[in-house]
């Protein structure tokens, strides 16, 4: 059996990167960039105001203090979207707005706070620094500077940052198609007829969902049957994707016709069987340059190699430069039990108190419990030596969910 830092390598090694598309700003979050983008204008675009005040020349104001304030008279006005300003005079003070171009003359903005303004005379109580309170043309961002590298991944603020460029289309790495393959004679969709002996399928909207949620689309193959002519036939469908996922059939049984399915349709079998729990019969592929991953059919097992080996893949081939789970070291809240021999990911709810993540093990953590993955904020990492956990124990700990329940200012 293969180490996961083993199979991880083996599967990310094999990964393609998918080709470019053009898509919309509102589609492009959550991709990476196939092209660096570069600015188009300068930001600010022209020396703009920081605070609401009054634009002044310096030069009006030299030695002005509490005890001699100095007196301007107040002429005109800048604020934001409004007329293009005059230049300012000698001796007179402009009233701005933030975000308001700086008029011609004027080397400085004073806060309105520090002013008295009564009818059109302004008095200061202090002398400015030449540049106060002012933004220059291209302090920000200068024409031609690069914003964003070749693969950065599109969140809220890199569209923002891109929307004040004036870009309403970026260049990213292709959404991957991914095919999802379900077998099993025992398994009937909702609606479907009871049969003795059936179960409904979860594992085909779990995995598809997961997919989506990676980044993917998701493209649901029609469950085949535990037969191999008919499994071969769906899995050559699914290889036109760009990625093919079977869940189940890939174990041991008489009836786990998998690994002929998918030699039949030309898969080259990289490995098969990782030392985890729940999840060891997993199994990887190629089918020239097509990764095939086959999950094992219990749903936890089906998930987590789902998370732990998939999802990553699937980042990977959209380019993007980060594509696993956070992990960070949380402490057990109770004491824990197990087996050991094998790393165990176990299904854990987190709490925070004090900047300190608590971790709760779920008590259902059998692999056909489906009931232990809904409602989970992170896979602790359970080392394979290790059997007995006391409270307090810290332990690594990949984050599903990004929330938390105590508010960092609390």
């Amino acid at each position: 059996m293969l180490s996961i830092a083993d199979a991880l390598e083996s599967i990310l090694a094999s990964i393609p990167t998918l080709g470019a598309e053009r898509v919309s700003l509102d589609d492009a979050l959550g991709r990476a960039l196939a092209a660096p983008v570069f600015a188009r204008h300068d930001a600010p675009p022209f020396d703009a105001s920081a605070m609401d005040g009054w634009a002044v020349r310096t030069v009006d104001l030299a030695g002005a203090s509490d005890a001699a304030p100095s007196t301007l008279e107040a002429n005109g006005e800048s604020r934001a979207g409004g007329e293009w300003p005059a230049p300012i005079t000698p001796r007179t003070a402009m009233r701005i707005f933030t975000g308001a171009p700086v008029p011609e003359g004027a080397d400085a903005v004073v806060m309105q706070e520090d002013v008295d303004a009564q009818g059109s005379l302004v008095r200061f109580r202090r002398a400015p620094p030449r540049g106060a309170h002012i933004r220059s043309r291209g302090e920000d961002l200068a024409v031609g500077a690069e914003i964003l590298a070749l693969g950065a991944r599109v969140g809220a603020g890199e569209i923002a940052l891109l929307a004040s460029q004036g870009v309403t289309s970026v260049d990213v790495l292709r959404a991957p198609r991914v095919a999802v393959l379900v077998n099993g004679d025992e398994l009937r969709d909702p609606g479907e007829p009871a049969r003795a002996g059936t179960i409904f399928d979860s594992n085909g909207p779990t995995i598809a969902a997961a997919v989506r949620e990676a980044g993917g689309v998701a493209i649901r193959i029609p469950r085949a049957p535990d037969e191999l002519e008919a499994l071969t036939t769906r899995v050559r469908e699914g290889l036109l994707a760009d990625a093919l996922v079977v869940c189940g059939g890939v174990s041991v049984g008489d009836h786990d016709l998998v690994h002929l399915a998918l030699a039949a349709a030309g898969v080259e079998a990289r490995f098969w069987k990782v030392a985890m729990k729940p999840g060891k019969p997993l199994t990887f592929g190629l089918a020239g340059t097509t990764p095939v991953f086959g999950l094992p059919g219990n749903p936890v097992s089906a998930w987590v190699t789902f998370e732990l080996f998939v999802r990553p893949a699937l980042r990977r081939m959209m380019g993007d430069p980060r594509p696993f789970r956070r992990v960070i070291e949380v402490e057990l809240g109770h004491a824990h039990r197990r087996s050991t021999g094998r790393i165990e990911l176990a299904r854990a709810r987190l709490e925070w108190r004090d900047g300190r993540a608590i971790a709760s093990i779920g008590g259902k953590q059998g692999s056909g419990s489906t009931q232990s993955i809904a409602n989970v904020d992170a896979l602790l990492i359970l080392p394979a030596e290790i059997g007995t956990f006391e409270p307090g124990a810290r332990v690594p700990a990949m984050l599903l969910r990004e929330g938390s329940d105590a508010s960092p200012f609390a």
